[in-house]
């Protein structure tokens, strides 16, 4: 289902720039604009993982620089019977992680400097469970993806929205192609086709199963649960200043979770944690 789903939003991706390619270009436009999305499929699948690490500044660590931090990813890598991922840290007081990468043998799973100063052990093993049940379940390729695919769309409202500022596109003649006109709708409407993409691409339901399938390799749920609230409570207060909507999907908890905006809001992508919790919370009573 998986590379079903990456293949319908590679071809959509090519599909938008072709139009956009034909609306402000014609034929030369579209041709353009098809060189343009068989390159940005080939790095979508090769390098967004690379991308998506590189706008979060997170940097690759050691055993040496993070023992402690490798020692809980080799051994949950190891329960779960998976390649041993890189590990990176991202440079944040905000507490979250994510894992990225196309598949498991080239798996990362990040943390940032904040979780790890505001969780105890067993509850940083919880999120590093999560992270890690991500990817043997391989969401994590099309999560990176949907991420380029949706910064790709954001970048194409931002240039239609100065275009109809400016007015570009516009003239007297009669082949007038409307740019102007058409550049205003493109901004009002990409936005939340960036969003419906993201909700269409990456299904709430993964974090619920990553949630179980994390507390069962890590043995403690309720930990995860604790670690959840307490990511959530540090983003209601704080969000992320590298965080975009466009990438909000890749985190374990949203880092947009405080922010009361209606575009924040368009990109709800996770489950409510107090459900998540609950669900934990039910896991535990099973395991018991």
């Amino acid at each position: 289902m998986n590379s079903l789903k990456t293949t319908l939003l590679l071809a959509t991706m090519t599909g938008l720039l072709l139009a956009v390619g034909a609306m402000f270009g014609g034929t030369r436009g579209m041709s353009f604009m098809l060189v343009i999305s068989i390159l940005m499929n080939f790095v979508s699948y090769w390098y967004s993982d690379k991308i998506v690490l590189s706008m979060y500044g997170a940097r690759e660590v050691t055993p040496q620089q993070a023992p402690d931090l490798i020692r809980m990813v080799s051994g949950l890598a190891q329960k779960a019977k998976l390649p041993m991922p890189k590990v990176y840290i991202v440079d944040t007081d905000v507490p979250n992680a994510f894992a990225t990468g196309r598949d498991p043998e080239h798996a990362a799973v990040a943390v940032t400097t904040g979780i790890m100063r505001a969780l105890n052990y067993e509850e940083l093993e919880g999120v590093v469970a999560h992270e890690l049940s991500h990817v043997r379940n391989r969401d994590t390729l099309i999560s990176t993806i949907v991420a380029t695919l949706a910064g790709v769309i954001t970048m194409i409202a931002h240039m239609a929205q100065y275009a109809a500022i400016f007015g570009f596109g516009r003239g007297n003649s009669d082949d007038d192609n409307g740019g102007g006109i058409f550049g205003f709708i493109f901004m009002i409407v990409l936005a939340p086709i960036a969003a419906t993409l993201i909700q269409l691409g990456i299904s709430r339901s993964r974090e619920f199963q990553a949630d179980e399938t994390g507390g069962r390799m890590s043995g403690n749920p309720l930990a995860l649960a604790s670690a959840l609230q307490k990511i959530e409570h540090y983003a209601k207060h704080r969000v992320m200043p590298e965080a975009t909507p466009a990438t909000s999907h890749l985190f374990i908890v949203n880092p947009f979770a405080g922010a009361g905006s209606w575009i924040a809001g368009l990109f709800t992508t996770h489950p409510s944690t107090a459900d998540r919790v609950a669900r934990l919370k039910e896991l535990a009573g099973r395991m018991r």
